[in-house]
């Protein structure tokens, strides 16, 4: 039965109308846009369902460690946008962040707790740094990043729950894994 929850909640995600979140344009202001954000763009939001599923494949400390990196993290490129720094290759940068971590979790290795967040935290940047540029007027930053960064992690939570379900099927993270990466190459050259 796990099973089937996990291939009916994987098609619900790759069935997502594939658009990516840098559209600049926001109808709403403040915290609700920020929360609004990741879950409007296919590129954030399988992201962060990754770094969920690969905060889950490692366990323990890793259910908090790797998805605090992120969004901390995501948060100082966040900063670094609304600075106006520039920042190179973002978009790019973004669909090698879905390759790369559904690639570890597909692959099921055992990564090191201080390089699983360094990866995601770098990666976190980039994510970082398009919702920072994409604050609308009359926005205060505090309250869009707020909701930028709880939604986020709710993300995060629901990759780490489709895990939970899939747990004693261990070729269904693997398989999710492969449908990110699948979906980071449809975004880099889709």
């Amino acid at each position: 039965m796990r099973l089937k929850h996990l291939i009916l909640a994987a098609a619900s995600v790759g069935a997502a109308t594939p658009a990516l979140a840098h559209t600049g344009v926001h109808s709403m202001s403040g915290f609700a846009a920020g929360f609004l954000h990741p879950l409007g763009g296919f590129d954030h939001m399988i992201a962060m369902l990754g770094v969920g599923l690969f905060a889950a494949s490692l366990g323990s400390r890793a259910l908090i460690v790797v998805p605090a990196s992120f969004v901390l993290m995501m948060i100082v490129g966040g900063v670094i946008g609304l600075a106006g720094i520039n920042l190179p290759a973002v978009e790019v940068s973004i669909a090698a962040s879905v390759v790369a971590v559904g690639a570890v979790v597909a692959l099921g290795r055992s990564w090191p707790l201080s390089a699983a967040a360094m990866l995601v935290g770098f990666f976190a940047l980039f994510h970082g740094y398009a919702h920072g540029t994409e604050v609308p007027s009359g926005a205060t930053a505090f309250s869009y990043s707020v909701g930028f960064s709880l939604a986020s992690a709710a993300l995060h939570a629901l990759g780490i729950g489709l895990s939970r379900i899939a747990m004693g099927h261990e070729k269904a993270n693997q398989f999710l894994g492969a449908a990110i990466t699948l979906a980071g190459f449809v975004i880099a050259f889709g």
